[in-house]
């Protein structure tokens, strides 16, 4: 039996190593676990349905090698992360990463593949799934795979895919590196950059188009008139609300004429050519159907084809010659059939969703093709050219040739000062002359339109002609001059100390005059204010301050948990710093090794951009041995000056933050080329307790080596680190002193073996009569971490109190507590000293009242604020 137990799908060409993964979970059923080519038939039956995994070609190198391997025997995980490729390049994505790997567990593999649709990714490895049971078993004998292919991964693609206008751009800020958010996936709202940076399009409307200047070209009528004003030629026009306002009005203005919405968009509604009274009575009611205030706009029509000039920050980028809806006549089809005919072109489907529009049959067709003498079930001539629709619009079916090469300077002129006294930034021109390349003075054209959020398809994906790659236009009106669109990122990983870093580096970047972004595991704080609680380590609250238009500098606290259940919230950082690596939810999500562990938090150094820099910790040999994996510069920090890392890499003219002992001090060091900078003295920083919690020692040169970084003034890291304070409303849960009539309370998240171990290396600094100890572990901790936890709790305080938490994670209530009682106990602490209870804020209480004056109470707390507000409240002290 084989099990997918997680199949990750991850987005865009980023390297393996350095993506961001989305896991999905897929459980396969009763699937045998056995070689590809132990199967009977699997081999034919797949290439008969998929005969394009002969591309493929798997770690062969060549075309045919993955089908070399099945041949050969390979495994069915392997072969599903190939399938959920080919099924979603089959929908017109473009993906080949993936890796399968197995896992200690028989028959239980973790398969990635990259998506660049992620609900798209899914169904695809979930449609592989089915397709791979189907071929061994026939478990569904009903099972139609081009059927479930087009309505479960095709049509679900074309609906979230990007339209050819947002491909377009998106395209182009893709390759230039500038960050794409999608926000909305249903729609083409797309945010380009990060936070104060960003711009935002819809489609083709952007942040910088004027609300003003859309309303303008939205009403047909004023914009004409605008035009006329400065003598810009227009079609004679007026407005009218009835049919018999219309009749007198097309009198007026001389046959033919054009009725049309005066709000209207994409062509609809539009009737061209009306050469009488009864054709402006019998089409009135279709313009109106389409305006939305009631009104409707009739002009004079000019004679000849219809062009569309793209005008983009006040630059004509493209022209396009729009020739509407239309069938060629071969002698023997009826006109039905060569619309069929010509719909089955794979490069027309609904809407806007591919280069062309399918051509559909309503009353407009009927009566253009009545105009014509033909009817749907006639026979055209060989070569009749057979006009389907009134207007040359793209979404009605029209076809476009390119011809931005052809075009006269004067109309060049004409287009550019449309679009600038409309006022848009992105403006569709549409101009109606005999000959594009002849200037509309000798042809007596006009200008019958001008479009905001225009459609890019004509000009990207021409039926004739060179394509255009406007999106470039749009990028360099957006981020000019290459300006910039990322604000600096800080990724902060590691085992302990995370967040405590991450609010330093805040800390620091505040006082230089940013406006941070910070996420942490206690909620997302931006400049200085908290907006969202709880644990916001991972990166869907990461999107959400990039995503943050008030933010110039971001603090992210990437957590492992995020990054294995869904991988990074940012595709690169500036900064990363990793402070360390120890035993913590070993066994977990595949994550069996401190090598294993170490993996998975290198994934953030080995996201920093070329220019940017890896705080590493030298003290670890963990995130030393990242050091080869990382990008940027390396910048060391350790506690040992003498530490050979150091040595070695200072010798080598790199950057080191070091703790140099001195006549005053402890002193944080700054080494750059071996030049020598003090910084502080350790004991300066109130977070350290006078240098008694090492470990914020540790913090707080890895958060000045992460501001040397980023070329902070030396002067801020000082009063920054000067300033940080281990109070409660600074850093709730971690080494927060309150003292309680005359008893000192130190509480703090300690949650794993090394943490214990910082912490009891503190309380010893202390000098306490007594240390008593409020202690627990999550549930999802080895026995082992527990054992050892209890073990070094019961040498380190005079009296226990063991609690759980609410969520046991797996475990029976108490068993916990069991566990931890028998550790501590067998490490010698006396039973009577040792006692359960196993509510957090009643283990507390109870702790506190185990304390006499001059004793050190130690709280290992789950829920800080909750345990906070009561021994403050109900014993009416203040936090110190």
């Amino acid at each position: 039996m084989l099990k997918i137990r997680r199949t990750a799908v991850f987005r865009g060409p980023s390297v393996w190593a350095r993506v961001p993964v989305i896991h999905h979970v897929v459980d396969i059923g009763e699937l045998e676990d056995r070689p590809t080519n132990k199967i009977p038939g699997f081999y034919e039956h797949l290439t008969e349905l998929l005969p394009s995994l002969y591309d493929h070609g798997c770690s062969v190198g060549r075309p045919g090698g993955f089908l070399q391997r099945i041949r050969e025997g390979t495994w069915m995980g392997h072969v599903l992360e190939h399938v959920a490729l080919e099924l979603q390049n089959l929908s017109g994505a473009e993906v080949i990463r993936g890796k399968t790997r197995s896992t200690d567990e028989r028959g239980v593999y973790n398969v990635v593949y990259q998506f660049q649709q992620e609900d798209v990714g899914i169904a695809a490895g979930e449609l592989g799934v089915r397709l791979l049971n189907h071929l061994i078993y026939g478990e569904e004998p009903d099972f139609d795979f081009v059927q479930q292919m087009e309505d479960r991964v095709i049509r679900l693609a074309e609906r979230l895919a990007y339209g050819p206008s947002t491909g377009a751009i998106v395209s182009e800020a893709e390759r230039r590196g500038i960050p794409v958010l999608r926000l909305d996936p249903r729609r083409s709202l797309v945010q380009l950059g990060h936070g104060k940076y960003q711009k935002r399009v819809w489609a083709t409307v952007t942040s910088a188009s004027p609300n003003i200047a859309v309303d303008i070209a939205s009403n047909k009528e004023l914009t004409n008139r605008l035009l006329q004003d400065v003598g810009i030629p227009v079609p004679r026009g007026t407005v009218v609300r009835t049919e018999d306002e219309a009749v007198r009005a097309a009198a007026r203005i001389g046959y033919p004429v054009v009725l049309k919405p005066l709000d209207g968009n994409h062509g609809r509604g539009v009737c061209i050519n009306l050469g009488d009274e009864a054709e402006v009575r019998e089409f009135f009611g279709v313009a109106l159907a389409e305006s939305r205030a009631g009104t409707v706009v009739v002009e004079s029509f000019i004679t000849g084809k219809d062009y569309r000039i793209l005008v983009v920050d006040r630059q004509v980028v493209a022209v396009a010659e729009r020739v509407p809806a239309h069938v060629v006549g071969d002698g023997r089809s009826t006109v039905r059939e060569l619309i069929d005919r010509t719909n089955a072109d794979p490069r027309r489907g609904v809407g806007h969703e591919k280069i062309l529009t399918r051509i559909t049959v309503d009353s407009q067709t009927m009566e253009v093709l009545e105009r014509q003498g033909l009817a749907l079930e006639d026979v055209p001539e060989a070569d009749r050219f057979v006009q389907l629709k009134l207007t040359g619009n793209m979404s009605t079916g029209g076809t476009s040739i390119d011809r931005t090469d052809d075009i006269h300077p004067d109309n060049v002129q004409i287009a550019q000062q449309a679009a600038m006294v409309v006022g848009l930034d992105v403006a569709g021109i549409d101009f109606v002359t005999s000959d594009i390349s002849l200037s509309v003075r000798q042809t007596n054209g006009a200008i019958v339109e001008v479009n905001a959020g225009p459609g890019f398809r004509m000009h990207t994906h021409p039926t004739e002609g060179h394509p255009r790659h406007v999106g470039r236009a749009v990028i360099d009106m957006l981020f000019p001059g290459g300006s910039p669109s990322r604000i600096p990122v800080v990724a902060v990983t590691g085992t302990n100390g995370k967040t405590t870093t991450s609010r330093m580096i805040a800390h620091i970047m505040k006082t230089a005059g940013r406006r941070v972004g910070l996420t942490t595991t206690d909620g997302i704080y931006i400049d200085g204010t908290q907006i969202m609680s709880g644990d916001t380590s991972g990166p869907s609250s990461a999107q959400m301050v990039l995503k943050n238009p008030a933010v110039d500098f971001a603090v992210l606290e990437t957590a492992r948990g995020g990054i294995l259940r869904s991988g990074l919230g940012f595709d690169r950082c500036n900064i990363a710093v990793v402070t360390n690596v120890t035993s913590d939810h070993l066994g977990l999500r595949g994550i069996d090794t401190l090598a294993d562990l170490a993996r998975v938090k290198a994934v953030v150094p080995g996201s920093v951009l070329r220019d940017g820099a890896s705080v590493l910790n030298a003290d670890n040999q963990w995130t030393v041995e990242m050091a080869s994996r990382a990008r940027g510069e390396i910048i060391y920090f350790s506690m040992d000056e003498e530490n050979p890392v150091i040595r070695d890499h200072v010798r080598e003219r790199g950057k080191a933050v070091v703790l140099r002992k001195t006549r005053q001090g402890e002193m944080i060091t700054l080494i750059e080329h071996k030049r020598d900078t003090s910084l502080l003295l350790a004991s300066q920083i109130p977070a350290t307790f006078e240098g008694r919690a090492r470990v914020n020692i540790a913090n707080a040169m890895a958060a000045a080596a992460a501001a040397f970084a980023g070329d902070v003034q030396l002067e801020y890291i000082r009063q920054a680190l000067r300033s940080f304070t281990s109070t409660f409303f600074q850093t709730p849960g971690r080494f927060n002193l309150l003292e309680v009539n005359g008893r000192r309370i130190l509480m703090d998240y300690c949650h794993n073996v090394a943490g214990l171990e910082a912490m009891t290396d503190f309380v010893r600094r202390m000098e306490a009569d007594r240390t008593i100890a409020m202690i627990s572990l999550p549930g999802d901790r080895s026995d082992h971490d527990m054992e050892a936890f209890g073990t070094i709790a019961g040498r380190a305080f005079d009296e226990i109190v063991i609690r759980e938490d609410d969520n046991p994670r797996g475990r029976a209530r108490g068993e916990v507590a069991e566990k931890l009682q028998h550790a501590v106990t067998g490490a010698g602490l006396d039973p009577s000293r040792v006692s359960i209870v196993l509510d957090e804020v009643e283990a507390s209480k109870k702790a506190v009242e185990r304390a006499s004056k001059n004793d050190l109470v130690v709280l290992f707390v789950d829920k800080p604020v909750k345990v906070w507000e009561e021994l403050t409240q109900s014993n009416g002290d203040a936090m110190r």
